[in-house]
């Protein structure tokens, strides 16, 4: 069984809707256990006891919120001990054009410092989910892929 962790912050309500469709798509490729918890109730131990980490945070200024960011300096305690984990991210956004792909690159830039395999997609929504405002029906089939996706990147780096 993979552990996937969902690390989100929500101030409208809106991340944490796209948290729990991202569980959801995550808990649909079965033997996965999946975790939901806010940035801040998150320790640094369950970043440790993680086989993938997704973030997902509003975007503030066109990067991460401060209690996500808090949690990524804090996580210079395990540096290192992250790498080969599998990671990705989501963010919402007031807007069109309102730095949801800098929220994005903020929250990987940090992932790949902890030398963790970042899931992409080649097609559309490169660098992970970014929606603007609530979160439509298509938006949450998408955060529900992004689930599956990483998911299914863990099992195939860690084979049983």
């Amino acid at each position: 069984m993979v552990k996937i962790l969902i690390v989100y912050d929500s101030k409208t309500g809106n991340t944490e809707t796209m948290a729990l469709a991202v569980a959801k798509g995550a808990e649909q490729t079965g033997d996965t256990e999946v975790t939901v918890k806010k940035a801040e109730e998150t320790k640094i131990e369950d970043l440790l006891c993680a086989d993938g980490i997704i973030m997902g945070s509003p975007t503030y200024f066109g990067q991460m919120s401060s209690k996500l960011k808090a949690l990524i300096d804090e996580s210079i305690k395990v540096h290192k001990k992250l790498t080969g984990k599998v990671g990705a991210a989501f963010t919402n956004s007031g807007g069109i054009a309102s730095g949801g792909e800098t929220t994005l690159l903020s929250i990987l830039q940090a992932m790949l410092i902890h030398g963790m395999v970042v899931q992409g997609r080649a097609d559309d929504k490169h660098y992970g989910v970014a929606v603007t405002g609530s979160p439509k029906k298509r938006d949450l089939a998408y955060c529900e892929k992004l689930g599956i996706r990483v998911a299914t990147l863990v099992k195939k780096l860690n084979p049983c």
